[in-house]
Protein backbone atom coordinates (compact mmCIF):
# COMPACT_ATOMS: atom_id res chain seq x y z
CA UNK A 1 0.00 0.00 0.00
CA UNK A 2 2.99 2.54 0.75
CA UNK A 3 3.17 4.63 -2.42
CA UNK A 4 -0.46 3.78 -3.44
CA UNK A 5 -2.28 6.85 -4.42
CA UNK A 6 -5.69 4.50 -3.49
CA UNK A 7 -4.69 3.83 -0.39
CA UNK A 8 -2.96 7.61 0.81
CA UNK A 9 -4.67 7.32 4.19
CA UNK A 10 -4.18 4.46 5.95
CA UNK A 11 -5.36 4.18 9.72
CA UNK A 12 -2.11 2.52 10.86
CA UNK A 13 1.30 4.32 9.04
CA UNK A 14 4.17 1.97 8.08
CA UNK A 15 6.77 4.21 9.04
CA UNK A 16 7.53 5.91 12.55
CA UNK A 17 6.60 9.68 12.72
CA UNK A 18 9.94 11.94 11.88
CA UNK A 19 11.01 13.44 14.89
CA UNK A 20 8.88 10.30 17.11
CA UNK A 21 5.49 11.37 18.70
CA UNK A 22 4.75 8.95 21.74
CA UNK A 23 1.26 9.93 21.53
CA UNK A 24 0.61 8.55 17.67
CA UNK A 25 -0.54 5.24 17.57
CA UNK A 26 2.24 2.46 16.93
CA UNK A 27 3.22 2.33 12.62
CA UNK A 28 3.61 -1.25 11.45
CA UNK A 29 6.63 -1.68 11.47
CA UNK A 30 7.40 -0.36 14.85
CA UNK A 31 4.39 -3.07 15.43
CA UNK A 32 6.72 -5.84 13.27
CA UNK A 33 10.14 -4.95 14.81
CA UNK A 34 8.55 -5.23 18.33
CA UNK A 35 6.97 -8.63 17.60
CA UNK A 36 10.47 -9.83 16.21
CA UNK A 37 12.02 -8.50 19.50
CA UNK A 38 9.21 -10.32 21.66
CA UNK A 39 9.88 -13.76 20.02
CA UNK A 40 13.07 -13.43 20.26
CA UNK A 41 13.35 -12.67 24.14
CA UNK A 42 10.79 -15.34 24.34
CA UNK A 43 12.79 -18.15 23.57
CA UNK A 44 14.73 -17.95 26.89
CA UNK A 45 11.70 -18.29 28.57
CA UNK A 46 10.04 -16.55 31.50
CA UNK A 47 6.21 -15.67 31.99
CA UNK A 48 7.29 -11.73 31.61
CA UNK A 49 8.75 -12.79 27.85
CA UNK A 50 5.57 -14.31 27.38
CA UNK A 51 3.17 -12.05 28.44
CA UNK A 52 5.13 -9.64 26.12
CA UNK A 53 5.14 -11.57 22.96
CA UNK A 54 1.89 -12.17 23.46
CA UNK A 55 1.31 -8.06 23.90
CA UNK A 56 3.56 -7.76 20.76
CA UNK A 57 1.19 -10.59 18.68
CA UNK A 58 -1.85 -8.28 19.36
CA UNK A 59 -0.47 -5.36 18.54
CA UNK A 60 0.56 -6.60 14.90
CA UNK A 61 -2.72 -8.39 14.41
CA UNK A 62 -4.87 -4.87 15.80
CA UNK A 63 -2.61 -3.41 12.68
CA UNK A 64 -3.66 -5.85 10.24
CA UNK A 65 -6.76 -5.62 10.96
CA UNK A 66 -7.23 -2.38 10.75
CA UNK A 67 -5.42 -2.05 7.65
CA UNK A 68 -7.76 -5.01 5.91
CA UNK A 69 -10.31 -3.13 6.80
CA UNK A 70 -9.42 -0.18 5.42
CA UNK A 71 -8.46 -1.81 2.20
CA UNK A 72 -11.67 -3.87 2.05
CA UNK A 73 -13.71 0.10 2.21
CA UNK A 74 -11.40 1.50 -0.39
CA UNK A 75 -10.98 -1.65 -2.79
CA UNK A 76 -14.78 -2.53 -2.51
CA UNK A 77 -15.40 -4.68 -5.47
CA UNK A 78 -12.24 -3.67 -7.32
CA UNK A 79 -10.15 -6.91 -7.15
CA UNK A 80 -7.03 -5.49 -8.77
CA UNK A 81 -7.15 -2.44 -6.32
CA UNK A 82 -7.55 -4.95 -3.87
CA UNK A 83 -4.46 -6.90 -4.96
CA UNK A 84 -2.79 -3.19 -5.01
CA UNK A 85 -2.57 -3.11 -1.89
CA UNK A 86 -0.20 -6.35 -1.19
CA UNK A 87 -3.20 -7.93 0.61
CA UNK A 88 -4.11 -11.21 -0.81
CA UNK A 89 -7.87 -11.61 -2.30
CA UNK A 90 -9.44 -14.57 -0.26
CA UNK A 91 -12.89 -16.01 -0.72
CA UNK A 92 -15.45 -16.71 1.92
CA UNK A 93 -17.42 -19.63 -0.12
CA UNK A 94 -17.37 -22.63 2.22
CA UNK A 95 -20.19 -24.08 0.70
CA UNK A 96 -19.48 -27.81 0.27
CA UNK A 97 -20.07 -28.95 -3.61
CA UNK A 98 -20.81 -32.58 -4.41
CA UNK A 99 -18.61 -34.84 -6.41
CA UNK A 100 -20.67 -34.96 -10.06
CA UNK A 101 -21.49 -38.84 -10.94
CA UNK A 102 -18.90 -40.30 -13.05
CA UNK A 103 -20.33 -42.27 -16.56
CA UNK A 104 -19.33 -45.79 -17.08
CA UNK A 105 -18.98 -44.79 -20.91
CA UNK A 106 -18.10 -48.53 -21.87
CA UNK A 107 -17.40 -52.13 -20.32
CA UNK A 108 -14.87 -54.19 -22.28
CA UNK A 109 -13.82 -57.54 -22.24
CA UNK A 110 -10.42 -57.87 -23.59
CA UNK A 111 -8.53 -60.52 -22.19
CA UNK A 112 -9.72 -63.79 -20.18
CA UNK A 113 -11.33 -63.13 -16.71
CA UNK A 114 -10.82 -59.82 -16.97
CA UNK A 115 -13.15 -56.31 -17.50
CA UNK A 116 -11.92 -53.05 -18.71
CA UNK A 117 -14.56 -50.59 -17.16
CA UNK A 118 -14.25 -47.27 -19.27
CA UNK A 119 -15.66 -43.97 -16.97
CA UNK A 120 -15.58 -39.92 -17.43
CA UNK A 121 -12.89 -38.33 -14.63
CA UNK A 122 -14.76 -35.95 -12.43
CA UNK A 123 -13.09 -33.23 -11.32
CA UNK A 124 -11.97 -33.04 -7.36
CA UNK A 125 -12.24 -36.81 -7.13
CA UNK A 126 -9.53 -38.68 -5.52
CA UNK A 127 -9.93 -42.19 -6.48
CA UNK A 128 -12.79 -44.42 -7.54
CA UNK A 129 -14.80 -46.85 -5.59
CA UNK A 130 -15.96 -50.36 -8.10
CA UNK A 131 -18.14 -52.67 -7.23
CA UNK A 132 -19.72 -55.67 -9.18
CA UNK A 133 -22.62 -57.84 -8.73
CA UNK A 134 -24.07 -60.88 -10.25
CA UNK A 135 -27.35 -61.06 -10.76
CA UNK A 136 -29.22 -59.60 -8.52
CA UNK A 137 -26.78 -60.39 -5.31
CA UNK A 138 -25.60 -57.80 -3.74
CA UNK A 139 -23.11 -54.79 -4.74
CA UNK A 140 -19.33 -55.31 -3.47
CA UNK A 141 -16.52 -53.29 -3.68
CA UNK A 142 -14.11 -54.98 -5.69
CA UNK A 143 -11.10 -52.21 -6.04
CA UNK A 144 -10.03 -48.31 -5.41
CA UNK A 145 -8.52 -46.72 -8.46
CA UNK A 146 -6.76 -43.65 -8.45
CA UNK A 147 -7.44 -42.55 -12.23
CA UNK A 148 -10.87 -43.42 -14.04
CA UNK A 149 -9.96 -43.90 -17.54
CA UNK A 150 -9.11 -47.12 -17.58
CA UNK A 151 -10.24 -49.71 -14.52
CA UNK A 152 -8.72 -53.52 -15.52
CA UNK A 153 -10.81 -55.93 -13.11
CA UNK A 154 -8.96 -59.48 -12.83
CA UNK A 155 -10.00 -62.59 -11.63
CA UNK A 156 -12.94 -62.63 -12.93
CA UNK A 157 -15.27 -65.89 -13.82
CA UNK A 158 -15.28 -67.27 -17.47
CA UNK A 159 -19.23 -67.21 -18.93
CA UNK A 160 -20.08 -65.19 -16.25
CA UNK A 161 -22.12 -61.48 -16.73
CA UNK A 162 -20.82 -58.80 -14.49
CA UNK A 163 -23.15 -55.31 -13.27
CA UNK A 164 -20.24 -52.83 -12.57
CA UNK A 165 -20.59 -49.30 -11.07
CA UNK A 166 -18.37 -46.56 -9.91
CA UNK A 167 -18.91 -43.56 -7.54
CA UNK A 168 -15.87 -40.90 -7.23
CA UNK A 169 -14.22 -40.64 -3.63
CA UNK A 170 -12.79 -37.07 -2.30
CA UNK A 171 -14.17 -33.77 -2.67
CA UNK A 172 -15.84 -31.71 -0.09
CA UNK A 173 -18.52 -34.34 0.40
CA UNK A 174 -16.63 -37.40 0.50
CA UNK A 175 -18.25 -39.46 -1.94
CA UNK A 176 -20.53 -39.01 -5.57
CA UNK A 177 -23.82 -40.92 -6.13
CA UNK A 178 -23.16 -44.43 -8.11
CA UNK A 179 -23.36 -44.35 -11.50
CA UNK A 180 -25.51 -46.11 -13.77
CA UNK A 181 -24.32 -50.01 -13.73
CA UNK A 182 -22.85 -50.93 -17.22
CA UNK A 183 -22.39 -54.70 -17.77
CA UNK A 184 -20.81 -57.54 -19.75
CA UNK A 185 -19.81 -61.02 -19.80
CA UNK A 186 -16.43 -62.31 -19.65
CA UNK A 187 -15.04 -64.30 -22.20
Amino acid sequence: MSGNAAFAKPPISYVPPVPPDPTAPLDMTTRVTNLQTAIKNYEDGGQQAKTLRDVALAAVIEGLDALAFYVQTVARFSLPLLLASGFQARSNNHAQSKLETPVITSVTNDSPTELDVHVTAVANALNYEVQICIGTADWKTVMFSPQARTITLTGLTTGTVYNVRVRALGGSTGQSDWSMPGSSIVD
